[in-house]
């Protein structure tokens, strides 16, 4: 007989391996603050994103301490890649078209953008940005429209405004409400979960 705590975890398991957002991605450029992408990590699972993508072909990664991210890190997978065009490959390969956050002229406004679709965010480095790369092979760049003097913000906190506004659009469009997996898959997932 399961008990009240067994039976509560699961149904949270199930809640939120349901409500995954397997057409949403992000890749992180060479972010090389370990805080920053800790908090990456724990807005990518409030969010419901999967999977990370992890672009340090100038960086390395940063050495991550166990309390300030072990728990996204856990229920978040990562895949690593040496370069952009590796990681853009294998993303349009599985159908994803790539959004690249960038403050240049051509960026269009992060609120003009369809978050609903199959998508990819990058976002890069803490003093650089995405690589001249990233930008030049998405199929869009786009700003986080700003009214102040200092017109950048902190690598997690941008992160943190674009996915919440990808979640804004998918919870209009009812896409929380429905997995985008089958139910065998769910079902694997779930008993990973579990084990975890």
């Amino acid at each position: 007989m399961r008990s009240t705590k067994t039976e509560k975890r699961l149904e949270k398991i199930t809640r939120v391996v349901n409500s995954r957002q397997h057409s949403l991605t992000v890749v992180m450029e060479n972010i090389h603050d370990p805080h920053n992408v800790s908090a990456i990590f724990r807005t990518c699972d409030a969010v419901g994103i999967p999977k990370v993508n992890l672009v340090y072909n100038f960086e390395s990664f940063p050495r991550i301490g166990k309390k300030s991210s072990a728990s996204a890190f856990k229920w978040v997978d990562k895949e690593k890649y040496k370069s952009v065009e590796e990681c853009y490959s294998e993303l349009r390969k599985n159908g994803f078209k790539i959004f690249a956050s960038s403050l240049s002229e051509n960026s269009k406004n992060l609120y003009d953008l369809d978050l609903t679709q199959k998508v990819a965010i990058v976002v890069g480095n803490e003093h650089r940005g995405v690589s001249e790369t990233s930008a030049e092979l998405a199929d869009e760049v786009f700003l986080i429209p700003q009214f102040g003097m200092v017109q950048s913000l902190n690598v997690s906190v941008a992160t943190a405004v674009i996915l919440y506004e990808a979640m804004r659009q998918r919870i209009k469009k009812g896409m929380y409400k429905k997995s985008e997996l089958d139910e065998k898959t769910l079902d694997k997932i779930i008993d990973n979960w579990c084990e975890k």
